[in-house]
């Protein structure tokens, strides 16, 4: 099972997004589930990687970790919401499609979501 877990600030911008586990839905290096968690977090760090008014940090520790976490500015606001929410409504159609191997959790907060 991949668990995932996506903070957002009070604005509701995305700020930590953490996936670990694996799907089981296929064999190693045919698992659609796992394909396409993997294809969503990665274009979202890399279209987030060079904008102005955002910084990103993250990294995939081990096989089937992956973290990151992102601070922004008022320039790059609007880019992470957009960002964001295409990585949310990704990752949602995932867990919507394959429940038994995917689940998604979110939280709103107002100060660290979790410790690093």
């Amino acid at each position: 099972m991949i668990g995932i877990r996506v903070a957002l600030d009070e604005a509701r911008i995305l700020r930590r997004c953490h996936i670990e586990g694996h799907a089981e839905a296929g064999k190693r290096g045919t698992d659609v589930v796992c394909a396409a968690v993997s294809v969503l977090i990665r274009t979202v760090l890399r279209v987030l990687a060079d904008k102005p008014g955002i910084h990103v940090r993250g990294e995939a520790p081990q096989r089937g970790v992956l973290w990151m976490e992102v601070d922004y500015t008022p320039e790059g606001k609007e880019i992470l919401s957009m960002a964001g929410l295409f990585l949310i409504q990704g990752l949602d159609s995932v867990v919507q499609d394959y429940p038994e191997h995917c689940k998604m959790t979110t939280e709103v907060f107002s100060s660290s979501p979790w410790p690093h």
